[in-house]
């Protein structure tokens, strides 16, 4: 059976919900063991939207976001990015390493990295990246294989460029996650895509017997 995003009923997005939330309870427990403090994570919405409705959430195409992405194979192929504006990033960083908060009312947004700041955010993505791909594998019995994260701090219409160009022919949407990372008063923001390949979306529904 093929399936279609103007298929995709209110059943289908409860199942991505539900992977989406097992996924980000996984990743908040891997970064909490890893950093040796709690970190919870919060799913305020998950939805399947239009690339230019995502670069309308997140800004504009010139937007300068910070982000990670990587490749995804096996019996589900796709790809995936971890989106936050370059604020949320630096507090991010500052919020799992314990240093000082990124000052937005005395410093302009910043857009230079250290290398330990682009480590951390690489590793923070490839975890909560990596726990979806296992809620899926887990869900479905699906090997799902990632490749290496990669580190981007550029304009949204230029990241959001690669996968466009290796599904846009098949689909202009998304599976589009807005994630909060949690540590007691601190919140910061971010944004997870996830872009299965059209087949893909079809193999997770009908192992899930959902279509």
């Amino acid at each position: 059976m093929h399936f279609s995003f103007n298929e995709l009923n209110s059943l289908h997005l409860d199942v991505l919900k539900e992977i989406g939330t097992i996924g980000a309870g996984n990743a908040a427990t891997s970064l909490s063991k890893l950093l040796n403090k709690r970190i919870d994570m919060n799913v305020p919405e998950i939805k399947i939207a239009e690339f230019k409705e995502i670069e309308n959430i997140l800004g504009s195409a010139d937007t300068i976001v910070t982000g990670v992405y990587l490749e995804f194979s096996g019996k589900i192929k796709g790809n995936a990015l971890f989106l936050l504006d370059t604020v949320s990033a630096k507090n991010l960083v500052s919020l799992l390493l314990g240093t000082e908060r990124y000052d937005e009312s005395k410093e302009k947004p910043c857009t230079d990295f250290t290398e330990l700041e682009v480590s951390a955010i690489e590793e923070i993505g490839n975890i909560l990246i990596s726990s979806y791909l296992n809620a899926i594998s887990s869900f479905t019995g699906l090997s799902v294989k990632p490749t290496v994260p990669y580190f981007a701090c550029d304009m949204l219409g230029a990241i959001l460029s690669v996968p466009l160009i290796q599904y846009g022919q098949t689909s202009d949407k998304a599976l589009f996650i807005e994630t909060e990372f949690v540590n007691g008063c601190d919140r910061v923001k971010s944004h997870f895509i996830v872009i299965p390949d059209i087949e893909s979306y079809t193999i997770i529904l009908e192992s899930l017997g959902v279509i």
